[in-house]
């Protein structure tokens, strides 16, 4: 027995020596290793010029504004679509100054966070104010005075997926004044009122409201010809709180605790039931609700033009049925407008589009799925009959733009229409209602972002891919004719500096018929003759897809933010890869079905397919030593991979993890996983797989975690001891869901993560950081 012991250890040790034409002799990292990769964001953050990112066009106005890189960060520009000219869109370091001000911050007229997505910078009032988000939150400035401030949010709160009211948060109740400005509705003592708005007394229109079934005041909706309102009439839900321990504030010594309202899979939620009443007559007019018996979200109250019917959408639990209702306004009697079934799930949280053709209420626009891509139908909205399928094939409409009633035309962008290139790249069209004279208004074979000026007479075109910097283009919209190349990037200095593009690779997936498309990334110093541990950066949430398409580093989308970090580690002598498995979402209905009931999947049948392809492709890439990272919903698939795929992940790096379905937001997981919770949450579960951990692992999570349930990784690491498992493992305190990430000293996290990955991958040693002098990059 002691010599087989001995025979194993000799073994083990032998296997970390290089054998003649084998793996190399990998050097143990030096310090200076570390702060070279670390520091390689800030290295390379400069060196482009004039990478823009997508226009803003200011509303009325033939003018648009955009963000591009210039020496040291980044500058607005505002430019003139009719004359050419273009200014700088505003005094950058005067907004600075005044937004350092108003939050508290050390910023420069070059690096303010107006940051990607540009979507979340919102300019107003003729390019005179904009609202950015910054600090989770939302912030107002003024560009007259230069004056920032902080917004309130006063709409009540309805918990974190939306779907249960924060009843200890008051309401906005503030009056809501009818079209023709005689009425105030409101709400007293948990029932609908009204008053005149001069003068008069308060008279009740309901008298049913009581603190268990009460009318929400938020949701009064006047009929347009002042004679009728709308309102819902809500039975709360169950008030689930998770209590979190505050353990280092910086304001005491002792701890602090803070609770958040959070609705998990399976909870009681607000039941939202419309109700009609007749102002004049002061008459309520029940709605029956056998259209709508068990709503995830009763949503979305509009009325028709010529006030004759309200319309709501109706999200069933389970979201496996989706409907447009609408109640006639004199007797309640509801009918379905438009609706769609599922045997899985209808993807209700991020691909549902209905449009009123007119306001009049006589034709539809609605988004489905239902031929097994997301396209657009012209429906009949008096009959509840499809008239026309506008667009069909085998792509994916991914938003409408733009309707335009008089020439009946549609705006869109989708992706996969054009074969031979990546059917990731989006791209933008122009349809009739009948679905004849599809015109395309991107042609390059790259990611667009189209925006239209508000006359829709011009349109900015940004496109680039991984290999190509941005282009901004200004475009006519009546010929597609080009007016000027905004824009074009450059990146010579960063091609000096030793910038690759990563490589786009794709490979079959578990079918052997699917295409399942990734990039590569390789050390800058890349030598084709040695072997490389490979590593995979993981995000398979199947509400997008997540492999870049855009230029990077710094461009569009946050994505250079995180591929650099992909570069950086590779620079420490990995190959770092990211796919999109099946699960995930922007190609057919059936791809994307495989998440269903089944995240644990991930994709990892195709992702394992697409790297044993490049492994025989190349002989540089080791599938002997794989390792996988991601954070979130990453976390959850990192430690699937170790527990369901041990044999080819031997270790991960987990990042606040969703690793229990049952623990996590409601909205998010019901999505995908279904209602009611049944055994398929079980099965998907972290925590109940525990035991089937072989490779390494290190946790990390933020004690403040307002995203996932904090206590999620901690019952992991409840698991993993009684299953007598080995694991790393980091909590931050005062941090949150992006702990050692997005928040706190993100390079202490990376350091740790090259750390466990050099180790357990290269089999290397480590510098002994605590008897080192701290000479890593700080965080800024």
């Amino acid at each position: 027995m002691m010599k087989n012991k001995i025979t194993a250890f000799i073994t083990s040790m032998l296997l970390l020596v290089p054998l003649a034409g084998g793996a190399p002799a990998w050097a143990a990292p030096e310090v200076v290793d570390y702060e070279k990769a670390i520091g390689l964001r800030d290295a390379w953050s400069g060196l482009t010029r004039d990478i823009a990112e997508p226009a803003q066009w200011i509303e009325g106005a033939q003018s648009f504004v955009y963000r591009k890189s210039v020496a040291g960060g980044f500058q607005f520009v505002r430019m003139d679509a009719a004359t050419g000219q273009k200014q700088v869109a505003f005094d950058h370091d005067r907004l600075a100054a005044a937004f350092n001000a108003a939050a508290g911050t050390h910023l420069t007229g070059l690096t303010l966070p107006f940051t990607p997505p540009f979507s979340m910078t919102q300019f107003s009032d003729g390019g005179q104010k904009v609202a950015i988000r910054w600090d989770e939150a939302m912030w107002s400035c003024d560009l007259l005075a230069y004056a920032c401030e902080k917004n309130v949010d006063r709409r009540q709160d309805r918990g974190f997926s939306g779907v249960v009211r924060d009843l200890k948060s008051p309401a906005d109740n503030t009056p809501k004044p009818s079209p023709d400005g005689q009425w105030l509705a409101f709400v007293q003592d948990f029932n609908l009122v009204i008053r005149r708005k001069v003068g008069g007394e308060i008279m009740r229109l309901s008298i049913d409201g009581t603190q268990g079934l009460f009318y929400d005041p938020e949701s009064i909706q006047w009929s347009p010809d002042s004679q009728k309102i709308v309102a819902f009439r809500v039975q709360p839900g169950f008030r689930r709180e998770v209590v979190r321990v505050i353990s280092s504030p910086s304001d005491q010594v002792q701890p602090k605790v803070d609770v958040q309202l959070y609705p998990k899979p399976g909870d009681a939620i607000d039941i939202d039931r419309p109700v009609l009443f007749d102002v004049a007559k002061r008459r309520r007019i029940e709605i029956p609700t056998d259209l709508f018996p068990n709503p995830m979200t009763t949503n979305a109250l509009s009325w028709r033009k010529d006030s004759r019917g309200v319309r709501f959408a109706y999200d069933q639990r389970g979201h496996r049925l989706y409907r447009l209702i609408e109640a006639d306004a004199a007797t309640g009697q509801a009918r379905v407008v438009a609706e769609d079934r599922s045997d899985t799930f209808i993807n209700t949280y991020s691909r549902r589009y209905s449009y009123d053709v007119g306001g009049e209420g006589r034709e539809l626009i609605w988004m489905s799925e239902r031929d097994g891509w997301n396209h657009l139908y012209l429906y009949d909205a008096t009959t509840g009959k499809v008239k026309t399928q506008i667009t069909k094939g085998e792509y994916v409409v991914r938003q409408v733009l733009k309707v335009d009633d008089k020439a009946r035309q549609i705006y869109f962008a989708a992706n996969g229409m054009r074969k031979g290139e990546d059917p990731y790249f989006q791209h933008y069209y122009r349809i009739d209602f009948d679905g004849r004279n599809l015109t395309p208004l991107t042609t390059a074979a790259a990611w667009h972002d189209v925006s239209f000026s508000s006359d829709m007479q011009y349109y900015t075109d940004t496109y680039s891919r991984v290999d190509l910097p941005n282009v901004m283009e200004l475009r006519r919209v009546a010929d597609r004719s080009l007016v000027a190349t905004v824009e074009s990037g450059d990146i010579s200095r960063l091609t000096a500096a030793g910038f690759k593009p990563p490589e786009v690779f794709t490979a079959k997936g578990r079918d052997g018929q699917t295409d399942i498309w990734g990039v590569i990334v390789r050390p800058t110093d890349f030598d084709p003759n040695k072997k490389y541990p490979v590593i995979e950066n993981i995000y398979a949430g199947p509400h997008s897809s997540f492999v870049p398409k855009t230029f990077w580093p710094f461009g569009p989308h946050s994505s250079g933010d995180k591929v650099i970090g992909m570069q950086s580690l590779a620079n420490m002598g990995f190959i770092v890869v990211q796919i999109d498995g099946m699960g995930t979402q922007n190609r057919s209905k059936a791809f994307h079905d495989v998440a269903w009931k089944n995240v644990q999947d991930a994709g990892f049948p195709d992702r394992i397919a697409w790297h044993k392809a490049v492994a025989a492709k190349y002989g540089s890439y080791d599938i002997s030593r794989v390792g996988i990272y991601g954070g979130s919903a990453g976390g959850q698939n990192t430690l699937s991979a170790l527990e369901e795929y041990p044999e080819f992940y031997k270790a991960g790096v987990a990042y606040a993890g969703c690793f229990d379905n049952r623990m996590d937001k409601i909205g998010w997981n019901e999505a995908w996983m279904g209602w009611p919770v049944d055994a398929s949450y079980a099965r998907a579960s972290g925590v109940e797989n525990a035991h089937k951990l072989k490779g390494e692992v290190l946790l990390v999570v933020g004690e403040l975690d307002m995203n996932v349930d904090p206590a999620s990784t901690l019952q992991v690491v409840n698991a993993l001891i009684k299953s007598r498992k080995d694991f790393d493992l980091i909590v931050v305190p005062n941090e949150g869901h992006g702990a050692l990430r997005n928040a706190g000293d993100v390079n202490y996290g990376l350091r740790r993560q090259y750390d466990f990955f050099i180790r357990h991958l290269q089999g290397e040693a480590t510098p002994q950081w605590n008897a080192q002098p701290d000479t890593l990059p700080k965080p800024k």
